[in-house]
């Protein structure tokens, strides 16, 4: 598929986008859109420094390894709310997400973002498809990423892809840490992503949540925070797959594989419910 690629002029403006995205509630199609966004973005350095403090990550003169998706949400948001892209935004599920970083991240003031969806397949609830986001600098690409997303209810033909399954090799605990009920709006603040279901217990209700839930970007963020002495700062790829939502407030306990180039990670919580589990290894 070829990306019909649009430049943005700078960062989206929010408020107009959570509106049309409140406002739609339909799907109105089966096929994925062509279209691309790119934008030059500013990073500020008070920006990163609360996004740190949010999920937990010490300054070492690098951007956090998930940063990159706060810097492109805009676009992203932008992207699926267009009249032209099929699905409601809200109701949307986050399934997977796939980091890859290319070269170390530091030394960065202005980068290019870039994201388009691809990758449309059936699923047992639905579709599911990618977004994906990419960073570049002047010297060429920095960072990609890809999201799995869920849309329920979508019809296509086709039988869903089988699941590949993996089970992790020699973790042990690592850390573990108290996800407190203002997570949520903390990690709103820093990233601009006003999920309803991520805020409060009473605003989560209306989406068929029985409490705020923890946001998966959160959750893989303050992972990757806590094994930053166990991960390569480039060439690295790390993938992860979303299970059962950290309901706020708990306790999560996170198993990784020994410090190495690649490995196994998990993150658990109460009477051993896997939230989340994933895998780390060098770029092919």
């Amino acid at each position: 598929m070829t990306t019909n690629w649009q430049v943005v002029a700078g960062a989206p403006t929010l408020p107009p986008l959570y509106w049309r995205a409140a406002t739609r509630r339909k799907i109105t199609g089966s096929v994925l859109p062509d279209d691309g966004l790119r934008a030059w973005l500013n990073v500020d350095a008070q920006a990163v420094a609360a996004y740190r403090k949010v999920c937990g990550f010490t300054e070492n003169g690098l951007l956090p390894p998930t940063y990159p998706h706060v810097l492109a949400f805009g676009l992203q948001l932008q992207l699926l709310t267009a009249q032209s892209f099929p699905f409601p935004l809200l109701g949307l599920v986050h399934l997977a997400n796939r980091i890859r970083l290319l070269r170390p991240l530091g030394g960065l003031s202005r980068v290019q973002a870039s994201v388009h969806v691809q990758n449309l397949q059936p699923h047992a609830k639905g579709a599911t498809f990618d977004l994906i986001t990419r960073l570049d600098d002047a010297l060429g690409p920095l960072w990609e990423a890809e999201s799995r997303m869920l849309c329920k209810g979508v019809k296509l033909a086709g039988e869903p892809p089988e699941p590949l399954v993996q089970d992790p090799q020699d973790i042990d605990e690592v850390s573990r840490w108290w996800a407190p009920t203002e997570i949520g709006r903390q990690y709103a603040r820093v990233s601009g992503d006003y999920n309803p279901i991520h805020l409060s217990a009473l605003s989560a209700r209306l989406f068929g949540f029985p409490q705020a839930i923890a946001h998966g970007l959160w959750i893989k963020a303050r992972t990757l925070a806590a094994l930053s002495g166990h991960l390569p700062s480039s060439n690295l790829e790390i993938a992860v797959q979303f299970n059962k939502p950290v309901r706020l407030p708990s306790e999560v306990i996170l198993l990784a594989s020994a410090a190495g180039s690649s490995g196994d990670l998990q993150l658990k919580g109460h009477r051993a419910l896997q939230h989340m589990h994933g895998h780390w290894q060098p770029l092919a």
